[in-house]
């Protein structure tokens, strides 16, 4: 059998609200643990998922028409946005990557904690409600020195 070496391109659905800008995609057949984000300096979503094991050698294949990845997909995001800040779920063999809008973007590697089997998180923002802060603000939170929000 022909195992698949090559990343597959994966569509995308991406909506935008006036606090955050989202992005879904199919990735099935994945673990927590081979999905990975990035958002680059250069305003890029980049999405990744390693491939898992292919059919034992003893099947007889009869259609081989998808395979449960590697997967990659870079996407250009029309707004600056907070990668430090996602929130990023992957369930039922979907990721979705909820990025709060910015002034500037803030690049970041992010990676998913396991919740339970085929479903995994991670919480940038735990849920809290989302609004554009300045350079100065966010460099002051995540630094401990602002206590009351400007």
């Amino acid at each position: 059998m022909n195992e698949h070496a090559e990343p597959q391109r994966i569509p995308i659905k991406m909506y935008e609200s006036a606090e955050r800008l989202t992005v879904a995609a199919p990735m099935p057949g994945l673990e927590p643990e081979d999905i990975a984000v990035e958002v680059t300096p250069g305003n890029q979503l980049v999405l990744h998922g390693g491939g898992r094991g292919m059919l034992k050698a003893e099947k007889h294949v009869l259609r081989d028409e998808w395979n449960p990845g590697p997967y990659c997909r870079e996407v250009a995001l029309p707004s600056p946005v907070d990668g430090s800040m996602a929130n990023v779920t992957y369930r039922n063999g979907i990721l979705v990557v909820a990025l709060p809008l910015a002034e500037t973007t803030r690049p970041a590697h992010l990676a998913l904690d396991t919740v339970g089997p085929d479903y995994g998180e991670r919480a940038g923002n735990a849920g809290h409600p989302v609004r554009r802060i300045s350079e100065a603000e966010h460099v002051a939170r995540t630094h401990g020195h602002a206590h009351h929000h400007v």
